[in-house]
């Protein structure tokens, strides 16, 4: 099993280009499934991840034509067959995304329980609940079993703003009959990429970047070339480094409007950036202060579907608090388990309590120190990743298959910016 060995204490230094947004290239290649068309997906980051979509995809009868790193051209004209392989289900949580195409061209979708991130409890029912306003049936026997010979537009509202399930109801409604309203949907950055590139393919979506989604069902949907956005979780995450190592950062690419939210909670610590046009710009002197709330409170920092700070974040912020004077709230709402990486940077010497599985304070700043280290999922592992770049002495982390499963060639890009971080077995 491959390893990181990183020697901290370096600042970052250069310029880096965003990569394509994971959390869209994963619904986009499930959407290549709607039509018997070929689509060509760009800008698609090159992870793990993204394989076994691919894979899933191929295995379904799909033929993939690498264009160039990050470019593929897709083509599926007769489904071979409607089951999801076990091994592929098991290997990532984005393979659920293949039930509302399934469905919507076959009549059918055979599903393993997904897997992914080790996170905490991680509901399914709103997938569940939209499929079948949709006039699916659902049966579990080991595997679930989705059966709607038709699918009918139908008025649904969500008990979650879950994004996978906002996507399965988007891409088994653009080819229901009839008309479908989706309330309470989740509207952030990759959800509205999905909506943008479904249109590209004759969808016909109103509403895009809300929370309530009206769709017009349609025949037949055409192929499409689509250009995903740049991924705003990866470009807080390097932010959140150049911070903590002391750094000076270009990023080129980001969508800029897309880490409003993420600037207001770094700025709670001091953190802040300037961007013209599509490249942001971290200052290496940041304030790395607390500033707190009215009356000199502590100021809290919690995550919320979007616009609210992303959760996929909430790892990386924890890490980049202990290095600021201060002391803060981190407040983790959506998995049970998403914080139990602290136990880790209290290790390392870090200040934090965690008062519960959901909330963390922590007190800053601590000067870490190198450690061994487990990667238990995408986000906690990157965090672990900023804690040893700038904890003093050497750290190994382990498990970082979890890690690529998210960030594209990271030891190459960091190790271009000045990073000491190798891979090894």
């Amino acid at each position: 099993m491959h390893q990181y060995r990183i020697q901290g204490g370096y600042p970052i230094q250069g310029t880096i280009q965003a990569s394509g947004n994971k959390n869209a290239a994963l619904p986009c290649i499930a959407a290549a499934l709607l039509t018997d068309e070929p689509v060509t997906l760009k800008n698609i980051p090159h992870i793990e991840d993204v394989q076994v979509m691919l894979e899933v995809y191929q295995s379904l009868g799909g033929t993939v034509q690498t264009l160039s790193t990050n470019a593929y051209r897709m083509s599926l004209g007769n489904i071979k067959t409607s089951a999801i392989p076990e091994e592929y289900a098991h290997k990532i949580r984005a393979s659920i995304l293949f039930a509302g195409p399934l469905l919507a061209r076959t009549g059918k979708a055979i599903l393993p329980p997904p897997g992914g991130d080790v996170i905490g409890r991680r509901r399914l029912d709103t997938h569940f609940l939209a499929l079948t306003e949709l006039g699916a049936s659902v049966a579990s026997n080991g595997a679930f079993t989705f059966s709607a010979p038709t699918l009918q537009g139908a008025d649904i509202f969500l008990d979650e703003a879950s994004v996978t399930a906002t996507e399965n109801a988007l891409m088994a409604a653009v080819l229901a009959r009839g008309e479908t309203i989706l309330t309470n949907a989740a509207s952030e950055p990759h959800v509205q990429d999905l909506c943008r590139m479904l249109v590209s393919m004759g969808a016909r979506i109103q509403g895009i970047g809300s929370n309530i989604l009206t769709i017009q069902g349609v025949a037949k949907l055409a192929g499409c070339e689509f250009t995903i956005g740049t991924d705003f979780m990866e470009v807080g995450s390097f932010i959140g480094l150049a911070a903590v190592t002391r750094g000076e950062l270009y990023i080129q690419g980001p969508v800029v409007q897309d880490l409003r939210p993420t600037k207001i909670a770094f700025s709670k610590l001091g953190i802040t950036w300037e961007h013209e046009g599509t490249t942001v710009h971290v200052p290496e002197k940041q304030a790395l202060t607390v500033n707190c709330d009215l009356g000199g409170m502590i100021p809290k920092i919690d995550d919320a579907p979007w616009p609210g700070f992303p959760p996929d974040l909430t790892s990386i912020i924890t890490v980049v608090a202990t290095q600021v004077t201060g002391t803060v709230l981190v407040h983790e709402k959506m998995f049970e388990s998403r914080m139990f990486f602290v136990d880790k940077l209290i290790g390392m010497g870090a200040r934090i309590v965690l008062c519960d599985p959901h909330r963390a304070v922590i007190s800053g700043p601590t000067t870490l120190s190198g450690s061994e280290l487990h990667s238990p999922d995408v986000r906690a592992g990157m965090a672990m990743v900023i804690a040893a770049m700038c904890a003093q002495g050497n750290s190994i982390i382990h498990n970082v298959y979890q890690i690529e499963r998210g960030y594209e060639q990271l030891v190459a890009r960091l190790s271009s910016l000045g990073g000491r971080i190798h891979r090894g077995s």
